[in-house]
Formats: structure tokens, C-alpha cells, sequence
């Protein structure tokens, strides 16, 4: 009988070692997993609001006022305004937590179409084009109410070559489309990305 009560102790001993490294162990991932957890808390709001989209919005910005961006350019294609103007109130309204207003706000957006052209690239032996150049150019004014420095005024430019043999006006609102996505990628960056 000594040799089998021996031989229980030595099993239960080994089960509650086996348990408490265990406990040990359950101990130590928890406390990591809090330090994890607060890293990255204060990694993510150290600098300001951050979207999960990458965007870097100003501390303390709530707002946000997108004027209606005005068509200066000598040639003009009627919906290239409202185009580009919608375009940038979806790009912070799908990535960035700020209110969009009328009134006064945090940051403001106002603008204006400086250049709508078309321009033959890439001669050919020919001296006619086998490619033409649709550019568009705009002026932002970016200005940030809670802090001054971050404001600015910026051309911003695009444009996209196309076959010299399609016909313009069946392509402009798909090649148009494809610039005005390139600058409001643009004028966001250098906006709520800080590049």
C-alpha cells in the first residue's frame, strides 16, 4: 500500500506543478497582451486622430467645409465642377470621421479649375500625334483654423494620354473621371497624410 500512495503523490505533485506553470503562464500572456493593447492605444492617438484608412486628421478637428470648386480655365467642360467638388466631400466623407458643413469650420476647402486641355504628344515620322494629352489643373486652398501653419495654397495637376484616333467627346467623361480620382487622391495626401 506505501508503494501506491507513493506513487499518487508523486502523480498529483507533478498535476499541480503542471497547473501552476500553467496558471504561470496564462499570468503572463494576459499582462502581454494588456501591454499590447495600450502600445497601440497610445500609438494610434499619440499624434492626433487617426482613421484606420491612414488618414492623420488635425487634433481637435471636428469639421469640415468643401467649397464649391469654381471652372477658371479657358476651355471649359460643364460637369468638371460638380465632378471634382463631389469628389472630394466622398474621399473625406468615406475616410476621415469629420462632419462636412456649410458653416464655419475646423478645416476648409476652396478651389478653383485653372487648365482643362488637350495637347498632341508622341509625333509620329507623320508629324501627326498617335497619342494627345487631356490635362487639368487645379489651385486648392487649404486652410486649417486650429492651426495655421498646416494651411496652404497648391496647384495641383493630372492627365492621361489617349489614342489621337478616338473621338474626344465619346472618352472625355471616362478620361476625366480617371484624372479628377488622381488629384483628389492628391490633394488628400497632402492634406491628411502629411507627404
Amino acid at each position: 500500500m506505501k508503494v501506491k500512495e507513493k506513487k499518487q503523490q508523486k502523480h498529483w505533485g507533478s498535476q499541480k506543478e503542471h497547473c501552476i506553470e500553467k496558471s504561470n503562464n496564462m499570468t503572463c500572456k494576459y499582462f502581454s497582451q494588456i501591454i499590447v493593447f495600450y502600445f497601440l492605444t497610445i500609438l494610434i492617438y499619440g499624434c492626433g486622430i487617426y482613421s484606420f484608412s491612414g488618414a492623420s486628421i488635425p487634433e481637435n478637428a471636428e469639421t469640415i467645409n468643401i467649397n464649391y470648386i469654381k471652372n477658371s480655365a479657358d476651355l471649359i467642360q460643364p460637369s468638371l465642377s460638380n465632378l471634382l467638388t463631389e469628389a472630394l466631400i466622398s474621399k473625406c466623407q468615406a475616410e476621415t470621421n469629420l462632419t462636412i458643413t456649410n458653416k464655419s469650420s475646423d478645416l476648409l476647402f476652396s478651389g478653383e479649375i485653372t487648365k482643362y486641355e488637350v495637347q498632341p504628344v508622341s509625333i509620329q515620322n507623320t508629324e501627326i500625334a498617335a497619342q494627345n494629352r487631356l490635362t487639368i489643373s487645379l489651385k486648392i486652398n487649404y486652410r486649417n483654423n486650429l492651426d495655421s501653419s498646416l494651411s496652404f495654397e497648391k496647384t495641383f495637376t493630372d492627365y492621361v494620354d489617349f489614342d489621337s484616333n478616338s473621338i474626344l467627346s465619346e472618352i472625355e467623361e471616362e478620361l476625366s473621371i480617371i484624372i479628377v480620382n488622381n488629384l483628389v487622391e492628391d490633394i488628400f495626401n497632402s492634406v491628411f497624410m502629411n507627404w
